[in-house]
């Protein structure tokens, strides 16, 4: 009689192992198959790198003190680059930038010193990124250096912007 109360209590702890393992695996396949109530979309972590990119333009049309130019930029970001170049005064220049690399497009705006001379026009400044779309959505990046020339016998213009940038 001894040994039948013992294995009915054997048998009872057993099972209680096996419905408490049962459990855990409910809650896990519970908790993994849905996002808890309330929760938001998962953070991606954006990579910083450094950004080296030149770009070779040649003007596409010119109103007032804007020039607006179309070229090719290359670099740590290739592509199709367009920029709005506003010569504010005889000694500033402000600037759109817009790049158009693989998988999406980068905007940014800068402001730099304009130093005319003679045939060739220079300009030193800093340039923010201020939006992205596609796999640029998360681009960012402040105190970008800024700096070009302007041919002034066609108004082809040069532009280098060097910097940390996130993406």
């Amino acid at each position: 009689m001894a040994a039948v109360l013992r294995r009915m209590r054997v048998d009872r702890v057993n099972s209680r192992i096996h419905l408490a393992a049962g459990l855990c695996l409910l809650l896990v396949a519970l908790s993994s198959a849905a996002p808890a109530r309330g929760a938001g979309p998962r953070a991606i972590a954006s990579r910083t790198f450094s950004l080296s990119d030149t770009g070779r333009l040649h003007l596409t049309s010119k109103h007032k003190f804007t020039l607006n130019e179309q070229g090719y930029a290359s670099g740590t970001i290739s592509g199709a680059i367009y920029i709005h170049l506003n010569v504010v005064s005889t000694n500033h220049v402000t600037a759109e930038v817009n790049i158009y690399p693989s998988g999406g497009s980068i905007t940014g705006y800068a402001n730099a010193s304009y130093h005319p001379s003679g045939s060739v026009a220079t300009f030193n400044g800093t340039m923010y990124l201020a939006r992205g779309t596609g796999r640029y959505s998360r681009a960012r990046g402040s105190g970008l250096s800024f700096t070009g020339t302007i041919k002034r016998e066609n108004d082809a213009v040069t532009v280098h912007v060097n910097g940390r940038m996130s993406a």
